[in-house]
């Protein structure tokens, strides 16, 4: 059965599409089965993957009793399979509310794919919203990109706090795999500082694997690909490999 892990934080601008790209492409380069499931309204992942005109996406396999996963999936750069996405979604959020059991649609959903990988990354979109609740409802781990910026603490115990009812009250197997500092500038000491005290917060487990800030990520965007392949001996790429073989062999989730 598939790892399934919600990439989530309500703030945008966080490296969640980035991170679960290149985590995604780094558990691939591990000889790993990755599905990569686009769960944001604007679409962020499948357009850095470079999936345009796309005739049916996860809003209609959510909405379609009859539409499975599978009938969806496209072959990406980065060796991983995608479940797509596009501004249709956005009405899910309205659509869903009135459906029974509608925390657990994309749990439902996912099943009939759930053998034909190993890791199923789900990119959630800046919000708490019933798209994000379904997500958390799928997935067995939760994983937080947070950038290194002390705005970065703001709206971090929301989060947990919602994670913690989920947990309670639709999944009892959610955990949080860890937080993971985004956007890191060593040479600064605002970001030192900022790791640090992520690092030394009781309540929050810190993968010590800080992302260094890049520009080459804006680039792979363009590109349609994923750091591993476009900068591939560059920091980034390998803080990624090494993320993904932590979470390979269950390390991730230890306190740094």
């Amino acid at each position: 059965m598939a790892r399934v892990i919600a990439i989530a934080n309500q703030k945008g601008g966080v490296g969640k599409t980035t991170t679960t790209i290149s985590l995604g492409a780094a558990l691939s380069e591990l000889g790993a089965r990755v599905l990569l499931v686009d769960m944001d309204s604007q679409g962020t992942l499948s357009i850095a993957l470079g999936v345009r005109g796309i005739k049916k996406t996860i809003y209609d396999v959510l909405r379609d009793v009859e539409l499975g996963m599978e009938d969806i999936l496209i072959s990406t750069a980065t060796k991983c399979e995608l479940a797509p996405s596009n501004i249709h979604l956005a009405g899910a959020e309205v659509e869903l509310l009135n459906e029974p059991g509608r925390e657990f649609i994309l749990k439902g959903k996912l099943a009939s794919v759930d053998r034909m990988f190993d890791f199923i990354l789900l990119d959630c979109p800046p919000s708490l919203g019933v798209l994000t609740l379904n997500a958390f409802t799928a997935a067995g781990e939760v994983l937080i990109p947070v950038q290194a910026h002390y705005l970065a603490f703001r709206g971090m115990q929301q989060l947990l706090t919602t994670i913690s009812k989920v947990k309670g009250r639709l999944n009892p197997g959610l955990d949080v795999l860890g937080i993971l500092p985004t956007f890191y500038d060593r040479r600064t000491r605002h970001s030192r500082e900022v790791a640090e005290q992520l690092r030394e917060h009781d309540g929050y487990k810190v993968i010590n694997i800080p992302i260094p800030a890049t520009i080459k990520f804006a680039d792979t965007t363009t590109a349609g690909e994923s750091i591993l392949t476009y900068s591939s001996s560059s920091p980034a790429a390998d803080a990624y490999r090494k993320l993904a073989r932590e979470v390979l062999n269950g390390k991730a989730s230890k306190r740094g």
